[in-house]
């Protein structure tokens, strides 16, 4: 079938995502999917023609908008990886813990004190961390990393991180909800005392009664002028056992 005469074909380009129409339409962004030509008779053909090219300049001037209205938005996706957490509640409780699970890190002795006795617990740092014992204590104010729950992290590092417990008792320490429950837990793990995990350590001159739960446990006083001058030595020692 031929066209009688080229004025009297008029072309009308349906948009679509898929092919584009011709050089000219790509270099102002409209893309077309098919060409339909028809042979319009009986009317002014090129009356036709203008009134469908006003439609097609309009319909490219908003198409235009839209897409710098588009390229203007900022960027959103449905989820951002980097909000959600990914570290499960026992990974990088401590400060060199591998965050991603591959090293944990490991302990001589789980220190168990209250916040009123933190003084002698950095002596007891010094004594046995920075001599020629060079023990590594977990100290919950310095190694632990804040943001899991405490009674979790407690579990974890007196059970499979640490060796053994050193339970700091004052008058202080009866009235710490926290070290009732570390040292109950620690029992727990060593009944009768039978694999010396838990080693109870007197700092202050006490008004109240020593602790029942402890009482059939060795102590190491620190309180006794006598036997201060062996005190660090006898703690050590205790810690150093295999």
């Amino acid at each position: 079938m031929g066209f009688p005469d080229a004025k009297g074909i008029f072309v009308y380009a349906v948009r679509s995502p898929a092919v584009g129409f011709s050089s000219e339409s790509e270099n102002i962004g409209i893309e077309v999917s098919a060409v339909c030509a028809f042979i319009i008779g009986g009317a002014d053909p090129g009356r036709n023609l203008a009134a469908h090219e006003d439609i097609s300049e309009e319909d490219c001037k908003k198409y235009l908008q839209r897409k710098k209205e588009q390229a203007d938005q900022p960027l959103q996706v449905p989820a951002v990886d980097s909000s959600v957490p990914k570290t499960s509640e026992l990974m990088g409780i401590t400060t060199r813990d591998d965050p991603y699970g591959n090293g944990t890190e490991m302990f001589d002795a789980f220190i168990c004190y209250c916040q009123k006795d933190l003084q002698f617990v950095q002596e007891m740092i010094r004594e046995l961390e920075q001599t020629e014992f060079k023990l590594k204590l977990c100290v919950f104010d310095r190694d632990v990393l804040p943001g899991t729950c405490v009674w979790s992290i407690s579990g974890e590092l007196i059970e499979r991180r640490c060796r053994r417990m050193v339970v700091v008792i004052s008058d202080d320490y009866l009235e710490s909800d926290e070290c009732d429950f570390q040292t109950k837990f620690a029992l727990s793990l060593s009944p009768g005392a039978r694999l010396k995990r838990l080693i109870p350590v007197k700092c202050k001159t006490m008004k109240n009664e020593f602790p029942s739960i402890l009482r059939f446990i060795t102590i190491c006083d620190y309180t006794n002028p006598c036997t201060k001058k062996w005190f660090w030595m006898r703690l050590a020692k205790s810690l150093m056992l295999p």
